[in-house]
């Protein structure tokens, strides 16, 4: 229930007594993925392979409670994690939220009325990238190869790319592998999951950790700074992502990323990454 306690504390109370006594009573707390909450709906639970209604429709009022909660009574304070349609709270869960947005000069300055919370509940499985380090290090050579991990939303690669972390930070001695130095930019508080400058989630005793940055401001800090012999960030796509990468692998530095994607064709189709793997400078593709 660890996981799903720090997500009830945001809820009224009436909500909260029902998430609570749903959970007491049925073996799915360990196993529920996220908790959706839509205006004038009922309650619904996203689980691995079915999703469970809960009858109590939630009121506009109650959204904004758990708004308020969500940013600490100070919404003007989260406006521009409002603006990217998301709240990173204390545990690296994610709460997806939308409504009416509000535009000037093309960019979205607010969003009001909000309709519908997706609370993504983040876990930590210690362990669950043995499979993928297989593939990705470089015995050899004792370090790794620059790799992306490409899967879907919701399948795990922000999961297996923190477990990975904290086992190449703390070192692998099955193989002889010395602890590496990781620098990782938790853009959005994901990864880490840092409360007040200490990560709430294990990624290892070598790891240092940027976060509520770009990539491509978190990369040069941390190459400059803290002289990583590994970076991590996660879902990267853009061509600043790319840039930024690029001047870490030629400075020295081994990469670790993940992306959105099902199979070879969405990495083709995003044409800065698929340069990357084009040119030899990213040499391992991993599907979950």
């Amino acid at each position: 229930m660890k996981y799903i306690d720090e997500i009830l504390r945001y809820f009224p109370n009436n909500i909260y007594e029902i998430l609570s006594d749903y959970f007491q009573h049925n073996n799915v707390s360990d196993i529920v993925q996220e908790i959706r909450l839509r205006v004038n709906r009922p309650i619904m639970l996203r689980l691995k392979m079915q999703d469970i209604i809960l009858q109590h429709n939630v009121s506009q009022a109650e959204i904004l409670q758990i708004l308020e909660r969500l940013c600490d009574n100070s919404i003007y304070a989260y406006k521009n994690q409002i603006c990217d349609g998301f709240i990173t709270v204390k545990g690296g869960h994610r709460v997806g939220l939308i409504g009416t947005c509000v535009i000037e000069n093309g960019k979205i300055i607010n969003i009001k009325n909000v309709s519908s919370l997706n609370f993504r509940i983040a876990r930590e499985i210690f362990n669950c990238s043995t499979n993928v380090l297989k593939e990705i290090i470089d015995i050899e050579n004792k370090s790794i190869y620059n790799t992306i991990i490409v899967s879907p939303p919701g399948k795990g690669k922000t999961t297996v790319l923190r477990d990975a972390i904290r086992r190449l930070s703390n070192g692998i001695s099955e193989i002889n592998l010395k602890g590496k130095t990781c620098g990782v930019i938790d853009e959005r508080g994901e990864i880490a999951a840092m409360y007040k400058g200490s990560p709430q989630n294990d990624v290892g005793v070598r790891t240092d950790v940027i976060e509520n940055v770009s990539k491509t401001v978190g990369i040069h800090i941390l190459i400059r700074t803290m002289s990583p012999e590994i970076i991590a960030c996660d879902e990267i796509g853009s061509i600043e992502d790319v840039e930024a990468i690029r001047y870490a692998l030629y400075s020295g530095v081994k990469g670790i990323f993940t992306m959105h994607g099902k199979n070879v064709d969405d990495v083709k189709n995003n044409k800065y990454i698929y340069e990357l793997v084009e040119k030899g400078e990213i040499e391992k593709v991993v599907f979950l």
